[in-house]
């Protein structure tokens, strides 16, 4: 259980210092890359649904305003960080575990043709000494051996 804990305070401390190079990879290269037909800031991009959407003399909001463009970041942000993940870790690991499976079957491949082979070995040296036995007048005792007495 201890192992588990420091292999999630592990995987938490670097999801957070991750976070930073997604953000900035979304907000320096795909953030412009979308915003070339538009602004360069996702954030601006919003729809009025009651107008006049706006800033009163007062400073409050005027109007029901959608930022969507704030969606469309966070999930931009969302499939780096899935992307990269998967490719950079999922994937490696899956294949990784795969060829320690396939080694690990190859090996018990191995063991059960040794055991074969032992048993098919026991198996001819048991018939052996049972013909042995059979041609030595079934006395159980090898051919050749004599009675000292």
């Amino acid at each position: 259980m201890r192992g588990n804990v420091v292999d999630l305070a592990v995987a938490v401390v670097i999801g957070a210092a991750f976070t930073n190079i997604v953000n900035s990879v979304v907000k320096g290269i795909i953030g412009p890359l979308v915003g070339a037909v538009g602004t360069k800031n996702l954030d601006v991009y919003s729809s009025c649904l009651k107008d006049p959407c706006g800033i009163d003399a007062k400073g409050e909001p005027t109007g029901v305003n959608i930022l969507w463009g704030s969606v469309l970041n966070a999930t931009l942000t969302f499939l780096v960080t899935a992307a990269v993940v998967y490719f950079l870790m999922v994937l490696p690991m899956a294949k990784y575990l795969a060829k320690v499976e396939a080694r690990r079957k190859a090996k018990e491949g191995v063991k059960e043709t040794m055991e074969i082979t032992e048993l098919e070995v026991l198996k001819e040296i048991r018939d052996t000494l049972v013909a042995q036995r059979a041609a030595g007048g079934g006395n159980g005792r090898p051919p050749g051996s004599h009675d000292a007495f």
